[in-house]
């Protein structure tokens, strides 16, 4: 068996890695930074057990009611922390005080991002913010199932394709286990991180002590990639960034981001979060450009856990229809960009900023992005004055 699924349409979730219980699968990097199942055929015994556990050939569907809330964090420094309104950490705090454990995408200590555990509250800072690269899982699956086994609470979050790996390894149900995945724009290469992070490390003539894809220094709309260093920080909004850039061009997205197999409305999570993007057409009063998230419960188990935070956040129900107008990536895939294949075999080649000219740095389309975020912020702030 020389594959489990085609490579164009493998999520890279890890599913068939942690259920192999002969080590005949490993997950390998590719030419573009991305890893795929390798299949050790002295190993395998073609128990067809990777097959079964692949979400992706699973295709599980789910019919839900979900219901959708407009939120933010009543407490400004836990929001200002995060990448939109601050409501992960307070599901985070609310497992935890079960004495659960809780597993999230966090930085290493050499910024790359893989998924961890963790098991108190100051702990929790390294799981919040927006990680924009493919998070490694690792074998955290197996740890979940063996929390699970022992009765232990387990939070469990990432994107939709790490949370329906999730559950098609688990195969069965948990009543301690809550699973809450994002509105994902898609997964950038970590090969293009780790060259964008040396790039930078270079030119800084630094190490940095701290980074956030996220910053809102300048608001939560128009965000910043932020390095802190011992002395000085770097900090540059999405259309100035070169990663930042080159991420939303989709040039260096995952293969199988451009036709998704997860984008869809019904969810087998128990809570999707996202940016409600859009809220300042819909609610008004909401946008103070400080973050507002899109909290989209999905099952009973999603709406109990979400009950019991409720109270530590200021919240609205809002229209489930309506708020995909401004969120399409729950449901649609992007687009890539014409040159991508052009750009991962100068990836090697070149260095980031010589990359970036070639392929992303085009200032005319990003002047353009930059006056429309400034007149969102400009025209929502003011209808917000003018009522107060």
């Amino acid at each position: 068996m020389n594959e489990i699924v085609k490579k164009e349409v493998c999520c890279g979730c890890h599913a068939c890695f942690n259920a192999c219980s002969k080590g005949a699968i490993t997950m390998e990097e590719d030419d573009k930074g991305f890893r795929y199942p390798k299949i050790d055929s002295k190993k395998c015994i073609d128990c067809g057990l990777c097959k079964r556990v692949c979400p992706v050939l699973k295709n599980k569907m789910s019919k839900n009611e979900t219901k959708a809330y407009a939120c933010y964090n009543l407490n400004e420094q836990e929001r200002r922390d995060s990448s939109s309104g601050g409501i992960f950490i307070l599901l985070a705090k609310e497992v935890l005080r079960r004495n659960g454990v809780v597993f999230g995408a966090a930085f290493d200590d050499n910024f790359v991002v893989k998924h961890i555990k963790i098991t108190t509250e100051k702990d929790l800072i390294k799981l919040m913010g927006s990680k924009y690269v493919q998070s490694t899982i690792g074998t955290t699956y197996r740890e979940v199932k063996d929390f699970l086994n022992k009765g232990v609470t387990v939070l469990y979050t990432g994107t939709p394709c790490q949370i329906e790996g999730l559950k098609s390894f688990l195969s069965k149900d948990y009543p301690q286990l809550y699973t809450q995945d994002i509105i994902c724009h898609g997964v950038p290469s970590p090969k293009v991180w780790e060259k964008y992070k040396a790039y930078r490390i270079k030119k800084d003539k630094e190490i940095p002590t701290g980074i956030s894809f996220r910053n809102k220094d300048q608001g939560w709309i128009l965000f910043n990639m932020k390095f802190f260093y011992n002395q000085k920080t770097y900090c540059k909004n999405q259309t100035q960034d070169l990663f930042l850039r080159t991420f939303l061009r989709n040039i260096c997205l995952r293969d199988s981001c451009y036709h998704c197999h997860f984008k869809k409305k019904s969810r087998i999570s128990d809570i999707t979060l996202a940016d409600y993007w859009g809220v300042q057409h819909i609610h008004k009063d909401f946008f103070d450009n400080k973050g507002t998230s899109l909290v989209l419960v999905n099952s009973v188990k999603g709406k109990e856990l979400f009950d019991a935070i409720r109270k530590q956040m200021v919240c609205i129900e809002t229209n489930f229809e309506q708020a995909l107008q401004y969120n399409s990536a729950m449901i649609s895939s992007v687009k890539p960009d014409k040159n991508r294949d052009f750009f991962f075999e100068d990836l090697d080649k070149l260095e980031f900023d010589e990359l970036a000219k070639k392929y992303v740095k085009r200032k005319s389309l990003f002047s353009r992005v930059v006056r429309k975020c400034r007149n969102v912020v400009r025209k929502a702030i003011n209808k917000t004055s003018e009522k107060t």
